[in-house]
This record gives structure tokens, sequence and C-alpha cells, in this order.
């Protein structure tokens, strides 16, 4: 049910048979509605262009030819993985080829000596997880997209997740990988290895970060290398809190932090999340609390059950009007599918523009009170789901479709946010990236020194602006 803004203009005439003819041997993809699939992510009114076509290669040698081609002809290179971005990232810009990395989805190597993985990017997180499982192995990041959502985006977004709280985000897993770039490297195709294979490594600048979480503005990322880490040697606990309002629900936040409680995730729904999951899936959760939370503690033995009972005092002392250590495992998987589910509950009641602010912690029940706020001023309603054990907001505000009225104030609530966050000490994207959405937020949020800065490094690495022109630093004059 996702809405897209169309550009206006058209591709050049002939641009596609030039390509095809430089690519004798691979087929390009022209349909007019497998170029419409393919052109956008699934943010909420981020503008979408007119692709000349697309390509969806199987070996990185593909990837370079194609990109070596676009060079000589000047085609902008947008990739895509599974389209799931929340930001219009991955969304075509005019005359550009989308590169649908989809099929690039094998698992080239699984390292249970060095607790490493090699991937091609197209594969599929929760897919991973389970490969690297029957090894006794464990990949850690889980953006609640994981049953979708490639490696290959999990990079290019840096993306968090439920367990990210504890065990960090994706940059803190990739070891290394291999990119397909131009500029000071080279001719535009040029493939590079950057990082490693060791647990350490500062030979020369750490160009390996640059490019998690770049958003595909650097070149086309075809492989990477992640760290594991052992099979955790029990079910995590469970613990649970309902809130009468969403404001003591975010000062339980930051009172687990204060009292230096480490859980694997801290969770938070609201009720109208609670209700779009269980009108959806039937899954037997309450409904009725304002906001509930959702803890896992993963420490075993002893210290876990110390944990998981100080936790459920912490709620119960920030205000929950009950909270326990869940003692059912089918109810606890339940719960935390019912977080997993939320968003696309959500969008299945129509338009649904998704914020992804982070904030310090201690400033959750504040930023909590100004999403309120905004909400009644603007009339909107928004329904918050969190991270909240790290700060990571993600209000939704569900807009009618065709409302020209709605959409409007739908908008202005979503800067406003973003104004909140910058405010609170916060950043304007926790995980989902600036792509085309956030890049008003990132200048407000960023010092023009730094602005001035990072469109050096783009120009630097990508003197043509052929890779996903317009995104994160876009144009500065906009």
């Amino acid at each position: 049910m996702t809405s897209h803004v169309a550009m206006a203009a058209t591709p050049a005439p002939g641009a596609a048979t030039a390509l095809a003819a430089r690519l004798d041997g691979l087929r390009l993809e022209t349909d007019v509605d497998v170029l419409a699939a393919l052109s956008h992510d699934d943010a909420e009114w981020a503008e979408v262009g007119v692709p000349l076509a697309a390509f969806r290669p199987h070996s990185t040698a593909e990837v370079s030819r194609v990109v070596a081609a676009c060079a000589e002809l000047g085609i902008p290179v947008v990739t895509r993985g599974a389209g799931t971005g929340l930001s219009g990232g991955a969304n075509a810009t005019d005359g550009c080829l989308v590169l649908d990395l989809s099929r690039m989805n094998r698992i080239l190597e699984i390292d249970t000596d060095n607790l490493t993985a090699t991937v091609q990017p197209g594969v599929v997180n929760d897919d991973l997880k389970a490969a690297v499982a029957r090894e006794g192995l464990w990949y850690p990041p889980d953006p609640a997209s994981a049953p979708w959502s490639t490696i290959g985006g999990n990079v290019a977004t840096n993306a968090g997740g439920l367990c990210c709280l504890k065990y960090g985000v994706t940059r803190d897993y990739v070891l290394g990988l291999e990119a397909v770039v131009g500029g000071p490297a080279g001719e535009y195709g040029t493939t590079v290895r950057l990082g490693r294979r060791t647990t350490k490594g500062v030979s020369g600048y750490d160009l390996l970060g640059l490019f998690v979480g770049s958003e595909g503005t650097f070149g086309v990322i075809t492989e990477i290398t992640l760290k594991l880490r052992p099979a955790r040697r029990s079910a995590p606990i469970t613990v649970v809190g309902e809130f009468d309002d969403l404001i003591a629900a975010g000062r339980a936040v930051a009172a687990v932090t204060r009292l230096g409680l480490e859980p694997a995730a801290l969770e938070l729904l609201d009720r109208a999340c609670l209700q779009a999951v269980e009108d959806w899936k039937h899954l037997g959760i309450g409904k009725s609390a304002a906001a509930m939370l959702l803890a896992q503690i993963d420490t075993p033995g002893v210290v876990g059950d110390e944990q998981a009972a100080a936790m459920a005092e912490a709620f119960r002392g920030a205000g929950a009007v009950w909270a326990e250590r869940s003692t059912d495992d089918t109810e606890a998987e339940a719960l935390f599918s019912a977080r997993r589910l939320a968003y696309p509950a959500l969008e299945r009641l129509g338009p649904v523009l998704t914020e992804d602010v982070c904030v310090p912690r201690s400033q959750v029940p504040v930023v909590l009170a100004a999403i309120e706020e905004i909400a009644a001023r603007h009339q909107v309603r928004i329904a918050t789901i969190a991270h909240a054990g790290d700060g990571n907001l993600h209000p939704l505000i569900l807009s009618p479709a065709d409302d020209a009225a709605a959409r409007e104030a739908a908008q202005a609530a979503f800067e406003e946010m973003l104004t909140a966050a910058i405010a609170a000490g916060g950043t304007v994207t926790g995980e989902h990236g600036v792509g085309l959405l956030k890049r008003r937020g990132m200048r407000a949020e960023l010092p023009a020194p730094v602005q001035a800065m990072q469109l050096a490094v783009k120009r630097t690495l990508d003197p043509l602006d052929l890779f996903n022109p317009g995104k994160v630093v876009g144009d500065p004059g906009e």
C-alpha cells in the first residue's frame, strides 16, 4: 500500500539500446511492470525516478562489466537488495540502471575455525542465521526485516535491530568486503577488497567502515566477510511490562540504564501497534495496555535470573501496572513476533510514514512526550515502536490514502520529530539511513564543515556521481 512520488523526466532515447550493445550476452530487464516494482523501496512518499532498465547480476564480474559500461555512457547506477528500506535509499533516479543484487545470494564460506562467514550481498539475513546456527554459531544483527532483508542492504544502511543494544550493529560484524568502484581506484568497474579477515587491523584509513552505511553511494558491494559468535548456550529470559501511558514506559527505559542492567533486547510497542498485530495475526497478545516493554536477558544461570528480577522491579518502579518474567516460551515468542510484525501490520491499514530517530537513553521519555504533543497538535495518528533500550524510536505516522491535507500534516509532524530528536542530543536516523527522506534532517543535524567533508569524500571516491546520485549528501543546494 506504499505510495510514491514520481519524477517527471524520462530516460534519454536510445540509451537502453546503447547499453545493451555494450553488454552483449547480458540480459537487461526493460518490462515496464518489472521496472516499476524494482524502482522503489518501502519508504512512504519518497521520490521515484524512471529507470532506463534493470539488471540482475550473478557475479562480481558481471557487476564490474555493467558498471564500466554505465560509466562510459553516463548512466547512473542505483543498487538494490530486497527493497525493504524505509528512507528511499534504493529508489530509482531518472535514466538510471537499477542493479538488483537479489540473485547474488550464495553463502560462499562458513569458517568454523575463525568464526567468520563470507557471503554475496543478496543473502537474506535469516537464511544466514539459520546456516550458521547449524554450525553452532550465531550472527547477531537482527533488523525487524530479517526474514526478508539482505545482508548487502543491511551493510549499506548499517542496520541495527533488536539485539544491537548488547551486541552491536552491522558495522560491528563486517570484517571485510569486495566492491566494484571507480575514481581513485582506477577505471569504473575496478574491483577492490577492503578490510581484513583478522580480528584486528589498523593498516591505513578505515575505508571499510566508510563503505558500511554509505547506502551505495561509493560503489557496489559484491561480497562481505562477517564476524560470527558462538551460539547462545540457553534460551533468553523474557520480561514483560505493561504501562498505562507511553511516558511511563520511557521512564522505565531510563531506569534500566541507570541501574546498569544489560538486556540483549529492550523493545517498546504502544497500544496501536499491539492492536494492529493482534487484529491481523491473532497471536493472543494483550492489547489493552497503553504501552508494553519487552526485555530479553541472555546472561546464563543465577546472574541471569537476578537480572530478570531486577528488570521487572525497574519496570514496576517506573510505573508499570504489571511486570513479570514470562514462564511460557510460546508466549514469549509470540510477544517478540508481535514486535517484528508491527510495521507490516500497520502498513495494512494504509500509508505509513516511518521515523527512525535515536536519542540518548535518558531522553527517551522526553522525546516520547514530544511525539505525543506533535501528534495532537497536527491531529495525526502516530503508532510507536522502538528499540527503546538504545534510544532508537520508530514513530509510525498513519495517514489516509488520497488525502492531501492529511499527508501535509503527516509530513510536517515527520519533520518536527526530527527537530525534537536533534534538540534532545540525538540523530535523525539510527538505522534506516538518510536516503531521500532524511537529507533535510541530516543537514539540520550536522555542522556545515562536517557536511562539506562528507560531500568531499563522495566527490573523491565517485567523481562521476555514478553511484546512487542524489542520496544521502544529495545536492547541497536543495
